[in-house]
Order: C-alpha cells, then structure tokens, then sequence
C-alpha cells in the first residue's frame, strides 16, 4: 500500500522536490488542496474558496463539469494515445466544431498541449510563410515561458534569459494603456498614435514578419484597448504585408464575452493561438490556428514544426465537450451578463476606495489597479520589486482575501478578475466584498 502522508508532508514534499514557479524559493508554503467543484476550491481542512479569477484565468466551465470528465474518461477507453500522423475521430470532431466558433478566416489547425507552445507554433509559421525573422510584441505583454515565446514578452518575466531572448528576433512596441498611456497621449484626442507608432517601427525596420498582441492585455493588467486600435492595426498590418497573431490564450472561449475577443471589432488575425478556456484547463491543449491562404503555403513548401503529442487524443476530447458545453449553457451571453454586473460592482468600489487608481474590462475580465496618488498614478510596487523579491502590497491583499475564503490573481500593482464564467451574482457580490474588506490595507497607504 502507498505510504500515508500527513498534509504537513505533503506541503514540505512539494517545497523540497519542485519549483515553484515565478518566485523566489524560500518562503514558498504552497496551500494543500483536495477538492474543487463548481466557482469552488477546497483545502486540506475542508475550507472552500470561491475562485475568483478562475485559477490561473483558464477554468471557464467551473470545476468538475460532469461532461467533459465523461468525454475525458470515455477517451482515455477508447484511444488514449497515437502519434500525430494518423487520423482520428476526436481530431476531426474537434477541428469540425472549431470552424462553427473560429473568426470565419481561419481554418487550418495546429494542436498543442499548451498556449506557450500554440505561441512557438505561431512564430514559427509567421517566419516560413513570410521568409521574414522579425516579430513586433508590446512591453506589457505575456505570451509563453519558453525560449522564443519568452522572447515575445514586453513585461519583466523576461529580465531572467536576457540576453539569450533578445537573439529571438522581437522588438517592442508600446502597448494601448488608455487610464496611462506610455507615449503621454490621451484618449480620444490622440488618434490612437501607439497604432501608429507600431507602422513606424515595421517602416524602419528591415523584415517584420509579424505583429503579435494580446487582443485585451491579460496579467499586465487586462489593458481593453479602444474601439479603433484593431481596426487600424488590421490595416496597418495588410498596408505593409505584415501577419497579425491574435494571442487568445487568456481571451478566448467566452471570457471577454465573444467566444474570442478580437470579435468585438469584428477583426480577423491571420493567425490566432488560444488555450486554457479550450478544455477549461482540464487537461492541457494548445491552439495555433492559421487562415487558408497561409496553410496552402505549406502545399509546397516543408512544415518544419511537430512534437510528439501534437492532436493527443486525450487532450482533444475535453476539447469538445468544453465547447458543447459552452453552447448548452449559453455561456458566451452569460459572460457579458454577469460580466457587466461584476464590473458595476467594481466600479462601486472605485468610489468608496482612493487606493484604487482604475477599473477596467470586458465581460468576465477586469482588472483593478491599484495607485498611491490618483493624480500622479503612482503604483504601489514597482517591476524592479517583483523581480528582487520586495514585498508587493497586492499580495498581501490577496491573502487577507484568501483568510476570508476568496482566491484573486495579482500582478505588480494590479489585480485580474476573472471567474469561471457559470459564477452567479451572489457569488460576485460575496468576491467583491471580500475584496472591499481587503483595500483598506491599501486604503492607508495612499499618499
């Protein structure tokens, strides 16, 4: 029989035999959980904790959705694993049902078992197809933690491989901050220059193949960028023969209210990589998907990508129960119901709280930042902090939630509201007052 162990051994086996990621290893004291079910999950001593930003922003169905645990299990009968070269039942269903939820244009598939490698995928095929090397990303971004996908990151999670990532052939460009804009315009008056700004760069630049953005920006602070900015990128992109990558691996199935976020603008990237909502983080799949002008490219021309568990059987079938789920709940409205109520709630707090310096999203993705001065936009912590182990004051924030039964992500000097997207509005109301409690430690810091 397999040794019982205490939840004490568990945690200390967890610190001593694996890293945790993005931190510093010390003080590392992982919280053991058991359980989870629906907007819930639950700790060794049975406490629940109402998941307020769907674990890592991917868990859009709620935990232990009965149906994709049966296609999960029925998959794992039938054909648990064949190497991607040969055909099967699930990939085809699977890539039949994508063309119903895809923007219209993008029609060839490319599986993988998570949004970093979906990211490689995308890169790779931008540099064959154009004979290109250079792809344009925005500081505030996150789009893998792999060499090159790591390379595509504007924020400070890239700081630790320099200069290997800067060999990857990305360049920066200012992302759309409209509560602080990074070139000093403002909104509407500035006819959305960090647009323009990106032409500029492909102008002067020798061989851009690409531009790659996160359609709302996702842990840098769920940056919602205005009506015009994708429309005027789409055409910048198609003036200068540039391919536009949509990084939907946050956005995406459902979260922003539209099964994909660049939707909203009624925008077609040549290419779009998503993955976490694909399966509601079940098991681990990964998307890279390319339009038909770009797939008939590789007719006559070496597709140099693969790995061993591209289309794995197992990874697809909860692919296809998530999306039939999507669609028998009607979760897609659901989240721009529920989305804009959670964001009326939010706004509230803005008024009660002058620690809080903006709130902004779009259907069940929102983000709230948090400044020391209104008038200044200070933050409280800075890039610097996160990376040398400072003491940031949102997660203390977020562990006073966490006393109080409510998990939230934060990020510097921000927080990403996120839950799955069956939350009701009493589950809403009880994550916003746990977090109305928690500003008052940020309340008494102002300036």
């Amino acid at each position: 029989m397999p040794e019982v162990l205490s939840s004490q051994d568990i945690v200390r086996w967890t610190r001593e035999l694996n890293y945790g990621t993005w931190r510093f290893q010390r003080n590392w004291s992982p919280l053991h959980i058991v359980d989870a079910e629906g907007c819930y999950f639950i700790d060794v001593d049975g406490k629940r904790y109402l998941d307020f930003s769907a674990q890592l922003m991917c868990v859009n169905l709620g935990h232990k959705n009965p149906a994709v645990i049966r296609a999960i299990e029925q998959q794992a009968r039938t054909l648990p694993y064949i190497a991607p070269g040969y055909a099967t039942d699930v990939r085809v269903e699977l890539s039949r049902l994508l063309l119903e939820v895809l923007p219209q244009n993008l029609t060839k598939f490319f599986f993988t078992t998570s949004g970093t490698e979906a990211n490689e995928a995308a890169f790779k095929i931008a540099r064959m197809y154009t004979g290109r090397t250079k792809i344009i990303s925005r500081y505030r971004s996150y789009h893998g933690s792999t060499m090159a996908s790591i390379g595509a990151t504007g924020d400070p999670r890239r700081w630790a491989v320099e200069p290997g990532a800067k060999g990857q052939g990305f360049i920066f460009a200012p992302e759309v901050n409209c509560y602080d804009c990074p070139i000093k315009h403002q909104y509407p008056g500035c006819d959305i220059a960090c647009a323009d700004y990106l032409e500029h760069m492909i102008e002067n630049e020798s061989d851009v193949a690409a531009v790659v953005v996160e359609p709302v920006v996702g842990t840098n602070g769920v940056l919602v960028p205005p009506p015009e900015y994708m429309p005027r990128l789409r055409r910048i992109c198609d003036r200068r023969g540039v391919l536009l990558i949509a990084d939907e691996v946050m956005t995406g199935w459902g979260r922003t209210g539209q099964w994909f976020a660049m939707q909203h603008w009624d925008v077609e990237p040549d290419i779009l990589v998503t993955a976490k909502g694909i399966t509601s983080a079940y098991l681990p799949l990964g998307l890279c998907a390319t339009t038909r002008k770009i797939a008939k490219h590789f007719d006559d021309h070496f597709f140099a990508h693969g790995h061993t568990y591209e289309a794995h059987p197992m990874t697809l079938a909860p692919g296809v129960a998530a999306i039939h789920e999507m669609q028998r709940l009607n979760l897609v409205e659901r989240a721009r119901e529920m989305g804009a109520y959670l964001g009326e709630r939010l706004r509230g707090l803005k008024d009660k709280h002058v620690s809080i310096g903006d709130v902004r999203g779009l259907g069940l993705f929102w983000g709230v930042e948090l400044v020391k001065n209104r008038q200044t936009k200070q933050p409280f912590n800075t890039k610097a902090d996160k990376m040398s182990g400072q003491p940031l004051l949102v997660d203390q924030i977020a562990a006073a939630m966490m006393k109080n039964g409510v998990y939230i992500n934060s990020w510097l000097s921000h927080f990403v509201i996120a839950p799955p997207l069956i939350i009701d509005r009493h589950e809403i109301d009880a994550g916003v007052a746990a977090l109305d409690e928690a500003l008052a430690l940020a309340d008494a810091q102002v300036l």
